[in-house]
């Protein structure tokens, strides 16, 4: 499973907002930390509002707070706001491919048996992001830091 840039985005400022509950950040100090452009930030961020994980401040000294429970929101929680995550539909198949004799079927058969275990492969990756909360990320970066 590969995750687009805004996915990516929004994990690194939510879990800056997570590590500092409470504080206002702005979408700037953010932005310069992960050396992000502020304008894609500022989408990203527009996102986490509408799904409740951050609250944004207007005016001087504005910026944005975490809105959510670090112990609950899960990594899944956040890519799926970014991300289509709906049930695999299978192993793809190509419009007008027939099976051959021998060498032709055999080879489809693999490229079938590859797609299940690839859907497989993307399942226990969905269900890993569900299992793990922020919480426990920021606990991971801070044993990684040490």
């Amino acid at each position: 499973m590969k995750l687009q840039k805004n996915t990516h985005l929004a994990l690194c400022s939510v879990l800056e907002f997570a590590a500092h509950p409470g504080e206002q950040l702005s979408a700037a100090e953010i932005a310069a930390k992960y050396r992000m452009s502020p304008h894609h930030l500022a989408k990203v961020l527009r996102a986490l509002g509408r799904a409740g994980l951050v609250r944004a401040a207007r005016g001087a000294g504005g910026g944005y707070r975490f809105a959510g429970n670090a112990r609950r929101v899960t990594l899944m929680d956040v890519i799926g706001l970014f991300e289509d995550i709906s049930a695999p539909k299978g192993a793809p198949r190509r419009a007008g491919r027939r099976a051959r004799p021998e060498a032709g079927a055999a080879a489809y058969e693999v490229e079938e048996a590859v797609g299940v275990v690839l859907s497989e492969i993307d399942e226990i990756a969905k269900a890993t992001f569900r299992s793990i909360t922020l919480d426990t990320m920021l606990k991971l970066i801070e044993r990684r830091r040490r």
